[in-house]
């Protein structure tokens, strides 16, 4: 669903950036069911026309809005002496970032709510989660692989319970997920 700008020109890449700024708010303000284009067009400072131009509908401008957000580390390349636990905190430690106040925090609220009522953002969010999750999961497994973790430790119910655990601690508790919390949560997951 991502209808791309071609970034060759960066007063393009600008308009770009300005756009989706402007959508996430509108998205994190009005939800999905108040999204309207020309609040997008008049918070970018553009004409409705040059939204129209390049996302067909709100849903496609949302899409790509959220998609400027889709940034993580990499641990084999931003952690590469380190252990499979350590890359496993590195990536819960941005994710936490994250769910402080940031743009993604501030679209959960609206994004869960728009997926459980429109078919094609829920399409979204669930690829778009599951995307987001597959570095964490690749994560275990390879510390699985490697010995690190324990044999019996499932990648994709561990990287469930781990990324659930934090949404869970930021969303619907007073407590922030803090390098605390991520250290016991992992020796809860894999043991000490």
């Amino acid at each position: 669903m991502s209808y791309k700008l071609q970034p060759s020109d960066p007063r393009i890449e600008h308009s770009r950036r300005v756009i989706c700024g402007a959508a996430l708010k509108e998205f994190a303000e009005a939800g999905y069911s108040g999204f309207r284009m020309e609040s997008v067009a008049a918070r970018a400072g553009v004409g409705r026309s040059t939204l129209y131009r390049h996302w067909p509908n709100k849903a496609a401008l949302i899409a790509d809005a959220l998609e400027t957000l889709n940034t993580q580390p990499d641990p084999a390349r931003d952690l590469v002496e380190g252990n499979a636990r350590q890359q496993v905190e590195l990536i819960l430690g941005h994710l936490a970032e994250v769910l402080g106040d940031s743009p993604v925090s501030a679209c959960v609220p609206a994004l869960v709510h728009a997926a459980e009522t429109e078919p094609a953002v829920r399409d979204f969010h669930h690829t778009y989660s599951a995307r987001r999750r597959q570095r964490l999961t690749d994560t275990i497994a390879t510390g699985v692989e490697a010995g690190e973790f324990p044999a019996r430790i499932d990648p994709d119910a561990a990287s469930v319970a781990l990324a659930g655990a934090m949404f869970y601690r930021r969303l619907m508790t007073a407590d922030a997920p803090d390098a605390d919390f991520i250290e016991r949560l992992v020796d809860t997951v894999f043991g000490a």
